[in-house]
């Protein structure tokens, strides 16, 4: 296989739960923490802004309420995305693809960028974010972001905007065809829910000629046992206990 410029563990959303979720200060916060590969979710604005956020709604995570993409980002970039977890984020904004881009680069870090469409925007979203990201990482450069999603419509979107990017197929459970999916899609890698995840998994996906990569892995004895595993084991970690985990160890310890 292709050598894999990634490494083992990569905080998720930033820095998991110690600071808001898919913002600059959880990015930061992470960093602190030693991190250098970072999960979060990108989605578009109602002028096709790619940004930061999970939800499809702004309830959860700011003041506000309805669908996000909905929204031109004129309005979403002023929002208080910190608040809501603690007031001393109050006013960290939701940041766009292009600065997240921007503080990644700068700092020799590493992304897991998974494309989160707003429902019906699906292969849309895949187009922009690829188009997005061909733009902000220039060839040669840096390492590209790992471009991941749970709907092949984002994935394929991406492909036809930016076919040298890395593409990895993000999977709950293991439905049926998924390997045929991936494989069609030209995905790299796999990135499966760690409760799937076993050595016969990893045996189906290195045959496949893919990588294997599990979320959200934060309890240390299931870090244990997913270290542990043979068939050239696996290819990463993403966790929200970013100050539990060391980021340069292949073992966890209580």
């Amino acid at each position: 296989m292709a050598p894999w410029p990634y490494p083992l563990w990569i905080a998720h959303r930033g820095a998991g739960r110690l600071a808001p979720e898919n913002t600059l200060a959880a990015f930061r916060l992470g960093a602190s923490h030693g991190y250098r590969a970072f999960e979060c979710d990108v989605k578009l604005s109602a002028d096709g802004v790619p940004f930061l956020l999970h939800d499809a709604t702004l309830d959860r995570t700011t003041p506000e309420r309805g669908v996000a993409g909905e929204r031109p980002w004129s309005e979403l970039s002023r929002l208080d995305a910190g608040g809501w977890l603690n007031r001393r984020y109050a006013g960290e904004p939701l940041p766009s693809l292009a600065a997240i881009a921007t503080y990644v680069q700068r700092n020799g870090f590493l992304l897991d960028l998974e494309i989160k469409p707003t429902p019906g925007t699906e292969h849309a979203t895949g187009v922009a974010v690829g188009a997005a990201c061909r733009a902000l990482w220039k060839s040669g450069v840096a390492s590209p972001p790992l471009l991941s999603s749970f709907r092949p419509e984002a994935l394929q979107g991406a492909r036809e905007a930016a076919p040298e990017l890395p593409r990895a197929l993000l999977l709950d459970t293991l439905w049926n065809g998924w390997l045929d999916i991936a494989q069609a899609l030209g995905c790299v890698a796999a990135v499966t829910n760690h409760a799937v995840m076993d050595a016969a998994l990893i045996g189906r996906l290195r045959a496949a000629g893919l990588r294997a990569l599990c979320y959200t892995v934060n309890d240390p004895a299931e870090a244990r046992r997913l270290l542990a595993l043979p068939e050239g084991g696996i290819d990463g970690l993403i966790t929200d206990a970013v100050d539990r985990f060391s980021p340069d160890a292949r073992s966890v310890f209580d």
